[in-house]
């Protein structure tokens, strides 16, 4: 049981990928600096496309649980983290690549084919916000971002997070404060609210849900690989009182295990020294891994001469 109080909604950024693109550009970048998390309309993702993943990910978790208990390790419940993290939720959680998906029990050849085209899918719009990101920070290698998790040794992951309809009283932790490892996160939920996010340590508050738009949060790496002008955000999901639930799919957008994390030349000057030092992602997962849900991981790769 969670009591507290909550700020009301705010107006958060929203970023229409079909302006025009320098403008697009300053607007996400702002959007990063400020809050680290932005709404995206008009991002060219089939209606039919998203619709389908979510069709696909309600017809799993309705199955019952001997079911889907064969599809462990993907499958999980509860159970959210290595270290005892807890919480009111059950999920899926795999390789963002087609031989991850087939590798799943229990699932359809039509599971298969809808959730690939639906990462192939969310992986052109992240790459085309890093893309755009670069651009506005002034990055010479519009691809220095993207070009991470293009690579076919990318470790990007995908999950789907099931909510079950909740109709006690009080809210509870759905699934724990935390920020995301990777680079970028594009989420998409069904219409139930529960996402909240914290801009100052305490504070939190709550996203309206719109199933129509992605909603996209910067990850750690891209802390480090903008030397801290943007921020990666602390989030969370609660389980509020309501009889529906709630489906949120994430795309989790990583580098290779090898690649090696550090902020382009053009973001390090005199004034502003590498505030992180170089390391690769393996050593910075093998760390996520280490500590519980909500531990603070980033300040384990500190530049150690600042």
């Amino acid at each position: 049981m969670v009591l507290e109080l909550l700020s009301p909604p705010c107006e958060l950024p929203v970023v229409d990928l079909s302006g025009e693109r320098a403008e697009v550009a300053k607007v996400i970048v702002k959007a990063c600096e400020e809050f680290g998390f932005f709404k995206v309309i008009n991002h060219g993702v089939r209606h039919a496309v998203v619709a389908e993943a979510e069709e696909e990910g309600f017809t799993f978790f309705k199955k019952p649980m001997a079911q889907k208990n064969l599809a462990a390790p993907a499958y999980g419940c509860k159970n959210i983290g290595f270290n005892g993290d807890m919480g009111e939720v059950e999920y899926l959680l795999f390789a963002a690549n087609t031989h991850s998906i087939a590798n799943i029990s229990k699932t359809t050849s039509t599971f298969r084919c809808r959730l690939s085209a639906y990462i192939e899918a969310v992986r052109e719009v992240a790459c085309k916000i890093l893309e755009l990101m670069a651009e506005g920070l002034g990055v010479p290698d519009k691809m220095f971002f993207s070009r991470f998790i293009r690579d076919v040794e990318s470790d990007s992951v995908m999950r789907l997070n099931h909510y079950p309809p909740d109709k006690s009283q009080y809210s509870k932790v759905g699934f724990g404060e935390h920020s995301d490892p990777q680079i970028l996160t594009i989420l998409r939920s069904n219409d139930v609210g529960g996402l909240q996010i914290s801009l100052q340590h305490g504070l939190w508050i709550p996203v309206t849900p719109d199933p129509s738009a992605f909603y996209v949060n910067v990850g750690d790496l891209l802390q480090v690989m903008t030397n801290g002008r943007f921020v990666s955000v602390r989030h969370r999901a609660m389980t509020e009182s309501h009889y529906k639930c709630r489906m949120s799919v994430a795309y989790f957008g990583a580098p290779p295990l090898h690649a090696r994390i550090v902020a382009p030349s053009v973001m390090v000057t005199p004034q502003r020294p590498s505030l992180f030092r170089p390391f690769t992602w393996a050593e910075y997962k093998k760390a996520t891994y280490s500590l519980r849900l909500g531990d603070t991981r980033i300040d384990l790769f500190r530049n150690p001469k600042l």
